[in-house]
């Protein structure tokens, strides 16, 4: 898959520890000065003819010691200071006990978020949505530390991800299978593609795969063996296929529609893109077992993945006030999926293995 990770030397923009949000205190400066010794007086008897000795004058301060308290006096300030706006700065936590999350995501504009927003800051938890136009950088992001938990991907997805970049980032919570549809600007039915039509596809390998078996399902090509979630052009009997395709970036499959026969567009583009599902001339049935890799997930850094917080964040997605949200938005399309994190971090790691092997 085709990564335009960006440079892996970026420094963590977050700098924090996500496991423990507690504000750090400064400490208050000591006074770096002492309180002078208290002189002693001396008094000539009034019947002596003796003269008192005069006592010697008092030792001036060395300029030494006192440019080297002034200096200490400096740095304790300056640390209070920096600590004071290290603190501050951090945007996880503050004095009234508040978290803040940043969530990268493809599509910010999705009314459930709000929805979920409120109900987060209802628990203290203020949710920053980072949006990413090209999602292949939102794993990147999320490893380097630019964000906290990312939402775009299915499982499938994530495992390719971690088994090309030797990562372990780890899914945290379910939230909806949603279908792969075939859309068309020239065609209004199925038959309508004559042979040798042409379909966009998306070309990163577990999209590319899934949109080959929908093809396939479609009646359009024919896959070598039946097909696999791992399937790719290759595997497609040319002689057998009705259609060819014609990779290209999934973020493209929309505009690529008028120059082609039909286009396979996920979900989430297809949305931004104001396109009805009713009008898809096709689409997978994602209620069915089948469809388990392509279960869409809360994924966090795997040092993260019991993180409290984060675990709010992801139950919050069930509340019936989001699930209405989501359901209108996909005008009845998505299918909610309530997994706990240790079935979804097992499929997950199966589907490594799978890719792994391939």
């Amino acid at each position: 898959m085709p990564v335009n990770n960006p440079d892996q030397n970026t420094p963590d923009q977050n700098d924090r520890d996500q496991n423990n949000p507690d504000k750090h205190e400064a400490g208050r400066p000591g006074d770096p000065t002492a309180p002078d010794p208290a002189a002693s007086t001396g008094r000539a008897s009034a019947n002596s003819s003796t003269t008192a000795t005069a006592l010697p004058p008092k030792p001036k301060p060395s300029r030494n010691r006192l440019i080297a308290l002034a200096t200490v006096a400096v740095l304790v300030v300056a640390g209070v200071v920096t600590t004071l706006a290290l603190t501050l700065g951090r945007g996880d936590s503050s004095a009234a006990g508040r978290s803040t999350v940043k969530i990268g995501t493809t599509e910010a504009s999705s009314p459930y978020w709000p929805v979920l927003q409120k109900l987060a800051a209802d628990k203290g938890i203020d949710i920053e949505l980072v949006n990413f136009s090209d999602y292949t950088q939102a794993n990147p992001a999320l490893r380097q530390g630019q964000i906290d938990l990312n939402l775009f991907q299915h499982l499938l997805y994530l495992a390719n991800y971690n088994v090309e970049n030797n990562d372990t980032l780890t899914p945290i919570g379910s939230t909806l299978v949603v279908p792969l549809s075939l859309y068309s600007r020239k065609h209004t039915a199925l038959q309508q593609i004559p042979a040798g039509g042409t379909i966009a596809i998306p070309q990163d390998a577990t999209n590319q795969a899934r949109a080959l078996l929908v093809l396939q399902q479609a009646g359009l090509l024919k896959l070598k063996g039946g097909g696999s979630v791992l399937s790719t052009p290759a595997d497609i009997d040319t002689a057998a296929s009705k259609v060819t395709v014609t990779p290209v970036d999934a973020a493209q499959t929309v505009a690529a529609l008028p120059g082609v026969d039909g286009a396979i567009v996920n979900n989430n583009f297809a949305s931004v893109a104001k396109l009805d599902p009713k009008s898809a001339l096709f689409s997978d049935d994602p209620a069915k077992p089948a469809a388990e890799p392509y279960i869409n997930a809360f994924v966090a850094r795997a040092a993260d993945k019991d993180n409290p917080t984060y675990r709010t964040v992801a139950e919050l997605y069930y509340s019936p006030e989001v699930q209405q949200a989501v359901t209108t938005e996909s005008k009845g399309t998505a299918v909610l999926v309530k997994r706990p994190a240790a079935d979804l971090q097992k499929i997950e790691a199966d589907l490594e293995k799978q890719v792994q092997s391939a």
